[in-house]
């Protein structure tokens, strides 16, 4: 397999460690995150003043030289599809693209093909410089099939260890929109007696527990007080939908982004989201409310009413901060027009 020579050396005042020192100077150009540096130097692909070094802990000195043997990256197991994709931003590093409802973002047993990565595999071509020693797209974080919205994914490896700390440390903004049944108001004397739910200024509600598999579908996710993954949403009306209000558009926040959470969190709180098969319930509006246009659209609503409407992060080589938003997806807009609500 064709090999690239990357060769530099360590800069004054260096960490005592081989594996903070090349992190430290390894060449931006070299594409190589912390933890592939990891993996090269327990290779053996690592050689300082002409030896191979395999401890990461050897200690460096400024001056030492360092020649790092970094193979091209593989051909990726995953075939390359031309399906249609709604980029919204792309450089060298990443890709910003806003997912319809109904694809699946990774491959998987019962989805081998037609997915997000199947899809940006071929846009990307060999612009994907590897990620963990394949050219792959580095996949950070993911938003459910039926969920439309906007992803990042890092086409280099410094980007994908980049992105992922800052999805680890809960700094990426992500802002989304959803109908759900109800209206969440703090006026409402019933959400004051759920467990975990309370509101803040603003009329924000807040939902925080921990989430973890329901003990007899492990296809679904449950709200538990006493172990899973601590998981917080916020969430606060935009507009409340029939006359009187049966309904709601609302605008939710993650602080943490688990599994399912906003689905599970307003159908914990007694707001399930219309059109949610797994925890939305079999919920009818009152056709005094919404009108027989507005019952039958969210009857026959095909997926979940959840958008992934807004995206911010720190770009992980540059260190601009950037944000990117992806308008109502069609479906959810007749929806919420149907059930007498009005858009911008």
């Amino acid at each position: 397999m064709p090999e690239t020579l990357v060769s530099f050396r360590i800069s004054e005042d260096p960490p005592a460690r081989l594996d903070k020192a090349l992190s430290l100077d390894v060449p931006e150009s070299a594409s190589l995150s912390r933890s592939r540096l990891a993996r090269l130097i327990e290779e053996g692909a690592v050689r300082l003043n002409g030896e191979v070094v395999t401890n990461p802990r050897h200690r460096v000195a400024e001056g030492d030289t360092v020649e790092i043997t970094v193979e091209e990256a593989a051909e990726s197991h995953i075939g390359a599809e031309e399906i249609p994709l709604d980029v919204v931003y792309e450089d060298a590093d990443l890709i910003v693209v806003n997912k319809p409802a109904g694809m699946v973002v990774h491959p998987a047993p019962g989805t081998p093909g037609g997915t997000l990565v199947n899809a940006l595999i071929h846009h990307c071509g060999d612009s994907l410089s590897g990620v963990g020693g394949a050219k792959r797209p580095g996949i950070v974080h993911r938003i459910d099939k039926e969920t439309s919205g906007l992803l990042v994914v890092a086409k280099s490896d410094r980007a994908h260890h980049g992105l992922a700390a800052q999805f680890e440390k809960h700094s990426v903004h992500r802002r989304y929109l959803a109908v759900c049944y109800g209206v969440p108001d703090q006026n409402d004397p019933r959400l004051h007696g759920i467990k975990s739910t309370s509101f803040e200024p603003g009329n924000i509600l807040k939902i925080q527990s921990f989430l973890g598999r329901h003990k007899t579908d492990r296809q679904r996710q449950a709200v538990s007080f006493d172990g899973g993954r601590h998981a917080v949403t916020r969430a606060r009306i935009l507009q409340p939908l029939g006359t009187p209000p049966v309904a709601a558009l609302i605008e939710c926040w993650l602080e943490t982004g688990r599994t399912h959470q906003i689905r599970v969190h307003m159908a914990h709180a007694g707001h399930g989201l219309i059109g949610d098969p797994v925890y939305g319930g079999r919920r009818k509006l009152p056709v005094k409310s919404v009108g027989e246009a507005g019952f039958a659209a969210a009857q026959t609503f095909a997926r979940q009413a959840l958008h992934a409407a807004e995206l911010g992060f720190t770009h992980p080589v540059t260190g601009d901060d950037m944000t990117f938003e992806a308008p109502i997806p069609a479906d959810m807009a007749a929806l919420v027009t149907a059930l007498g609500g009005t858009l911008d």
